[in-house]
Order: structure tokens, then sequence, then C-alpha cells
């Protein structure tokens, strides 16, 4: 815990200070088109202001005219005077309040879709880095409700506007008094603010640590509502399992927030002390005046009132700098995760359009990658080449590293150690995103979206070709699985979001992903293992469908079963981080090497799939 502590207390200072994440909030808020926002925040602070004065005065006003025995009409003409001005302060304020609420909500908003944008359109390898990760997290408890930091800061900056007007006003008024004693409780405040500022620095210093509990109990929490884990949580009793490690997770959590409620309360207790000093040196000086000068009831109110309105208005600025400091700290942490570093070229990269028309050769030269804290290499010297039209194949045990070569290929990372050639060219030149659109890609975790069949094919909602839709799923073998539906293309998936959604089965989600390979229609078509979860022989023959519709297109096949690639022109395997054979299936097998011996082991298998299957058809 003290090694924590310790790394904790070293964490780097927030990248923006106090008054720049305030400058960002309102230039947001420009730029948003929000200007309403900063009119009606100053407007709020001016009639706070004014009807404060107007409270100050009216009390010591009607007082001293009564003392000076003003005719009764002059008397009632004062205090309408006073109500009417209270009156409509307070209608101001009223209306303000009730209208002050959509813009901030808007600007909320934008920074919303700024993070999601972020996390949508980030470099891959930012994906799985853990600064990165934390960033989000904590960006994303800062904007989900209208009492974060990123809308409550509007509330705060207008509450810092509302007390230096006073400030400014009410020490104008008693400057004349004493300025010593204005200097005494400026002194004492100040104190009081650098002591809670102090303080409010230990959840920031803390907030890796935070993240780290929170993280565990959102991730407890999203798995036992998974409804794809609800056989494995019944089937092995997990239930109790999952249950203790989220009271495990929140004894935690709550144990560091009362922690840090213990550090808390000094600053409370400090602040107490120096208002008790404060405000005694000031009304021990205003009795003094009263004995001593001869100040009129009415002025003694006047000047009693404005001490103890000064120095509430001394003790909001501090109070307001203090909360403004702690939001500016999540806003900080907002803007790092908005503008984290993006290690690939995208807009600035050099514009690539993709042409089936056009040959493309893809080429590995001496690769070696590694992962961020990992030492060990997961491939090392690897020298390939994709020629143009060729059906290339990569297959090994499970860990040989394929999913990263694929990984490497497409662009998701960039080598630790040599080059990634485009038609001899670096891709590290291109916009990342048009290299992205060289590829048609299923994966072995292909996500499904929660919206029509159409849409999943398409992966757009705009300008989308219908007939192309159904060209591609007919090609694929769906159509008639389609048109089946009551809604056809419009039919939903994901009952988790439509309660009237399908459910497709394996072998038909299988062919919707290749519907959707085939919709983008790109010139290189990866698979990465898509068809892990079938049978050997139903993997071979979803294999043979995607490379009959990707026939005159370069294709990468990823596989651990060795058979189902054997239709490939050339046919790598990798073991221990490197190419170890490579040639056509007949040719390995000739070789009788590690592949040959594998597909041996894997073939017996296979022969028996083949012979049930036979005996189930007679």
């Amino acid at each position: 815990m003290q090694d924590t502590e310790a790394k904790q207390e070293k964490s780097p200072k927030p990248k923006y200070n106090m008054w720049q994440n305030a400058a960002y909030m309102i230039s947001l808020a420009w730029r948003e088109k929000e200007k309403k926002v900063l009119v009606l925040a100053f407007l709020s602070a001016v009639f706070t202001v004014t009807n404060s004065l107007v409270g100050l005065y009216v009390t010591p006003s009607i007082l001293g005219a009564v003392e000076s025995k003003v005719p009764i009409p002059q008397l009632i003409v004062i205090i309408l005077v006073f109500v009417g001005l209270l009156m409509l302060c307070a209608a101001a304020s009223s209306y303000i309040g009730a209208n002050t609420l959509y813009g901030r909500i808007q600007v909320r908003c934008a920074i919303i879709t700024a993070l999601n944008r972020k996390a949508a359109t980030t470099s891959y390898p930012n994906v799985g880095d853990e600064k990165f990760k934390k960033l989000c997290t904590k960006a994303s408890e800062a904007t989900c409700s209208n009492n974060q930091a990123t809308e409550a800061v509007w509330t705060t900056l207008t509450n810092l506007t509302t007390n230096v007007l006073g400030f400014i006003l009410y020490m104008l008024l008693l400057f004349s008094l004493d300025p010593w004693m204005l200097a005494v409780i400026l002194a004492t405040t100040l104190m009081g603010y650098l002591i809670s500022k102090r303080i409010n620095e230990y959840g920031y210093r803390h907030r890796e640590e935070v993240a780290e509990y929170e993280n565990k109990m959102w991730y407890i929490d999203g798995r036992a509502k998974d409804y794809s884990a609800a056989k494995d949580i019944r089937i092995f009793h997990i239930r109790p399992w999952l249950e203790e490690l989220g009271a495990k997770a929140m004894a935690a959590f709550m144990a560091f927030h009362k922690k840090a409620n213990g550090v808390y309360i000094w600053g409370r207790i400090a602040d107490l002390i120096l208002a008790f000093i404060r405000n005694g040196i000031a009304y021990a000086y205003l009795l003094h005046l009263v004995l001593a000068n001869g100040l009129s009831a009415s002025e003694f109110l006047l000047y009693f009132s404005a001490v103890g309105g000064f120095t509430t208005w001394v003790s909001g600025i501090l109070g307001d700098l203090t909360t403004l400091h702690r939001q500016s700290l999540d806003i900080s942490t907002v803007r790092e995760c908005i503008e984290y570093p993006e290690p690939f070229d995208f807009e600035s990269g050099e514009s690539l359009e993709p042409d089936n028309k056009q040959a493309y050769e893809i080429q590995l030269v001496n690769v070696s990658f590694r992962y961020p804290e990992s030492r060990k290499y997961t491939l090392e010297n690897i020298n390939l080449t994709l020629r143009p039209g060729e059906k290339l194949a990569v297959v090994g045990l499970n860990g040989a590293g394929k999913t990263t070569l694929v990984k490497l290929i497409c662009g998701f990372y960039d080598p630790t150690e040599g080059q990634v050639l485009l038609n001899g060219r670096n891709i590290k030149e291109y916009n990342r995103r048009d290299y992205y659109r060289m590829f048609s890609a299923v994966f072995q975790d292909f996500s499904l979206l929660a919206a029509t069949i159409a849409t999943n094919v398409a992966q757009t909602e705009d300008n989308m070709d219908m007939e192309k839709v159904k060209a591609c799923t007919e090609q694929a073998g769906l159509l008639s699985k389609i048109e089946s539906l009551p809604d056809g293309f419009d039919t939903y998936l994901n009952r988790m979001v439509y309660e009237n959604a399908v459910m497709l089965s394996g072998g038909e989600t299988q062919r919707l992903m290749l519907a959707r390979a085939l919709y983008k229609d790109a010139p290189v078509i990866v698979l990465d293992e898509p068809t892990a979860a079938l049978d050997p022989i139903a993997e071979a023959e979803m294999y043979e469908k995607y490379s009959e519709m990707a026939r005159g297109r370069s294709s990468i096949y990823i596989s651990h079963r060795l058979a189902s690639t054997r239709f490939c022109d050339r046919i790598i395997f990798l073991e221990k981080s490197r190419i170890t054979e490579e040639g056509t299936h007949d040719e390995l097998l000739a070789r009788g090497g590690r592949y040959a011996e594998l597909f041996e082991v894997q073939s017996k298998y296979y022969r028996k799939e083949v012979a049930v299957n036979e005996e189930k058809e007679r």
C-alpha cells in the first residue's frame, strides 16, 4: 500500500492549469455557438450581486429614514423602491435559472462527442494502452451527469464572477473604514484557500488508483450482466465468486474514499479555525467604532452587514477557486484523453485511394514485433511478400503469432523493427484510415451491430446500395434465409437492444460476415480464423466459399487447422515467432517437416469426422 501511495504521489501534474481549462470551456461554448451560456452566466452574476446590494442597504436605509423622521409617504416610497428592486432581481434570476441548463448540456454533449470520436478513431495501439484506457475511464466519469465537472464548471464560474463583483463593490464600501481590517480578512481567507487547494489535490494524485478500483467494479458488473456468460455462470456456479470479487472491489473502493475523506476533513477544520479568527477581529473592531466614535445605528447595521457580506464574498471567491481547481483536474483529464498522442498519421499522411483494378503487393521486410511492456518478441525477422491476386495461408498452433502478423499487415500495429511496404512504399507514409480501406477483413472477434441486417452488411445507413446488399448476401448463401424473415433485410439483430430482433446461427453469422466483406469490395481479403467455432469440415467449406468469392484478389487466410487452407497458392507455417516452412500444401507434405507432422495428427480427426458424416447420410 505504501508503494502505491509513493507511486501516486509522484504522478505528473495535470497538463493544463485552472485558468487554461476555464478558457478552454469558454472557447468551446463560443465554438459550439452556445454564447448564451456565457451571457446568462454573466447576467446571473450581475443580478445576484444587485440583489445582495439591495438587501444590504434596505434595512439601514429604512432605519436611517426613521431616524431622520422623514414623512410617511416618503418612507413608503423608499420601501416600495426596495421591494420593486428585490422583485426585479428575483424575477430575472428565476428566468435565467430556468434557461441556463440547455446550453450547458449542449456544451457537455460536444465534449462527449469528442471523446466518443477519439475512442472510435484512435490509433489501434492506444486501444490496448493502459494509460489511455484509464484516461478514458476518468474522462467518461467527468462527463456522465449534470453534476460532473464538464457541466458543473459553469455554476462555479458563475459563482466566481458573482463573488468577484461582490468583493469589488463591498471592498470599495469598507476601504474607508480601515484597510488593515481588510488585510486581515484577506490574509486569513487566503491561508484557508491554500490549505484546501493542497488537500483537494489528493484526489488527482491518486486518480490512477481510483480508476483501477472503478475498472474492476465496472468489469465485474458488466460480466454479471453479460448474457453471453449466462450459461457459464450457471453451469460453473460462478455467481458466488463474482459476488465475492465485487464485494472486495467495492470494499477497496470505499476504503480509499474513507481515507480520502479523512484527508479532506483537515481542510475543513483549518477553514473553520481561520473563519473564527477572521470574523472575530472584524466584529471586535466594529464594536470599538460604536463605543469610541459613536457610529449611528443605521451605519453600524450597514457596516456590520457589509463585513459579514465581504467575508462571504472573499470566502466565496477562494471556495470557488478551490472548486474550480478540483473541476479543472477532471477537465484536464478530459482534454488529455481527447488530445492523447496518435502514433499513426491520419489526415497528415498521404492519401490513398484503393482500386480493385490495380495490382497491390504487400511486403514485410525484416519485421520483428513485441508488445509494449513485453520483453519477448511475438514475431522475429519476418520476410514475407503477398503478391497481387495470391491466396496466402498462414497456419500454425495457437500462440504462434498468426493474428499479430495479420495486425501488422493490416496496419493496426507498426513493427518494432523492420518495415511493412505497399508497392514498395512504407505504409507509415499513408493516411492510415485510407490504408485500412485496402482490406475486407473478418476476424475471430467480429462485431454485429444492433441494427438491421442490411446495415450490418453495408456498415452504414447513408447511401446504402440495396441491390449490392442483396447481391452480396446471395453470393454468401444467406439470401433465402433473409427473405424468409418477416421483415427481410429490415430485420434487427441484437435482442439486448431490440425485442423483436432475431438470433442468427453460427453458420448464418459467418455468411453474414462474408456478405459484409464482399460489400466492401476491397483489394485484399483477410480472414483471421473467423470460423474457429465451426467443425473442421464446415470451416473448410466456408473457406472454399471465401476463396470462390475472392477470385482475382489478394487474400490471406489464417487458421490453426492445416487442412482448411490447402486450396491456397502458398502456405507459411509459423512456429516460435518465425516462418519455419513455406510452400504449397503438397510441397509441405512431401517435405515431411513440422507441417506434415501436425497435418497427420489433425487429419485423423478429419477422417473420423468424414466417416461419421457419411454414416449419417446412409
